[in-house]
């Protein structure tokens, strides 16, 4: 049922299988002895060869109170019910048949008809699926990306007039739906519909401000031309970059000031903080974001010491540091300039460098730690020993050859010293 007819009409590879059937739950348990009834919607989970299956009573559902999900539901007689209650009408498709009839394609809403036209049509009223379940419509927008699929315009129309109802989403909901989005070949797709539709306003009034704010990039394209344009450009299997693509310049608006703006990285930093803590993205995703907003401004020059490349990977980290690379890369893109512009690929090469020569980036790096300082100088656990770690790469930053057990055992003294 659902999806996964979908995509075989389509010729794409199902990810899973919807199982339904007129059978009670209590009669699914009597027919496969050790089956499990999930939850009070009727899903029974089956199990055969180490896998398991769930398999769903017909339902009709009732009483949407929240515009999240039924407050309560009835099981169904015949499966043209349950696929009354489906999103669109491409995935409101079944195949199957009681027994005797022979199986046929079950297409009450004209399911295959809109799959060959490539379109995406509510079932029934747009206006009460929406107000059944609101992310239905960031749903609409997703698959539109999904499956580069147009919208109706009727569907279209009422994702617009209710837009507002995302507001009664949890953020869980709407981070899972954004992720598959940003997963599209063409994530475009989906964020401008997002955009016109009113929706991102509802996401994120930082984002959606970006509408209508020029700046010096490519003629006639706004600030959120340029935010979609980047995220196009990251390539599909770096999630993590796609998503910072999508706030690399969310603090533009806030800075905006003259044709500048000024400190937009930092004020950026912290505005992706929020919006994701919001949407309940785990926290490592976050933390990992906002590293490469704050520092998406930084501006290489072939001039540049050993020294400062070295202070680059520790301060960033090397993980992180190739993301970063990637999202000034797709930065530059979306500002209509070649990919390596302000020569990323000699950078590129440059850290490559120093990582395989094993060169000292943070404390890790260092012959001697903390214990040491103890042992052997006598010094005290507090914020001077992690102050003297600290300068001492720096000095090792400056010189590798310098990282030698008796010479910084030497500099750590000096050090403590000058700080009793």
């Amino acid at each position: 049922m659902g999806g996964s007819l979908r995509d075989i009409l389509l010729g794409r590879t199902p990810h899973d299988w919807d199982l339904a059937t007129d059978a009670r739950p209590e009669e699914l348990q009597s027919l496969f002895p050790g089956a499990v009834y999930q939850n009070t919607f009727g899903t029974v989970a089956v199990g055969r060869d180490g896998a398991w299956f769930e398999i769903t009573t017909f339902r009709r559902d009732h009483d949407y109170a929240d515009f999240r999900r039924p407050q309560r539901v009835e099981f169904g007689e015949t499966v043209e019910e349950d696929l009354a209650r489906r999103d669109l009408t491409v995935n409101a498709l079944a195949w199957g048949g009681r027994p005797g009839e022979g199986d046929r394609l079950v297409d009450p809403f004209g399911g295959r008809a809109d799959i060959e036209r490539r379109r995406l049509a509510a079932v029934g009223a747009p206006a009460d699926r929406f107000g059944e379940d609101a992310l239905r419509m960031i749903r609409a927008v997703r698959l539109a990306a999904q499956l580069e699929f147009t919208i109706a315009a009727g569907t279209l129309a009422a994702i617009s007039r209710q837009a507002e109802l995302v507001q009664h989403l949890s953020g869980e909901r709407i981070a899972a739906e954004l992720q598959k989005l940003l997963g599209a070949d063409r994530p475009s797709i989906g964020l401008r519909l997002l955009e016109a539709t009113g929706l991102l306003r509802q996401v994120s009034a930082e984002l959606a401000a970006q509408r209508g704010l020029a700046q010096s990039k490519m003629a006639g394209e706004d600030l959120w031309d340029h935010t979609v344009r980047t995220v196009d450009a990251v390539p599909r299997d770096l999630p993590v970059v796609r998503l910072a693509a999508l706030v690399h310049d969310i603090g533009k608006p806030a800075t905006a000031a003259d044709g500048h703006f000024i400190g937009h990285d930092a004020v950026g930093g912290d505005l992706a903080d929020a919006l994701l803590g919001r949407l309940h993205f785990p926290r490592v995703v976050v933390e990992r974001v906002g590293l490469l907003v704050r520092n998406h401004m930084f501006s290489y020059e072939s001039n540049w010491s050993d020294t400062a490349v070295r202070r680059m990977i520790g301060r960033i980290g090397e993980p992180a540091l190739t993301e970063l690379l990637a999202l000034r890369a797709a930065d530059n893109v979306g500002s209509g300039l070649p990919a390596d512009a302000g020569a990323l690929d000699e950078l590129r090469a440059r850290i490559t460098e120093q990582i395989e020569a094993k060169a000292v980036l943070n404390r890790a790096g260092l012959v001697i730690d903390g214990n040491d300082l103890i042992k052997e100088l006598g010094a005290r656990q507090g914020p001077i020993l992690g102050s003297i770690l600290d300068r001492l790469v720096e000095v090792v930053l400056e010189d590798p050859a310098r990282n030698d057990r008796p010479t910084l055992l030497l500099l750590a003294q000096a050090m403590l010293a000058e700080d009793e």
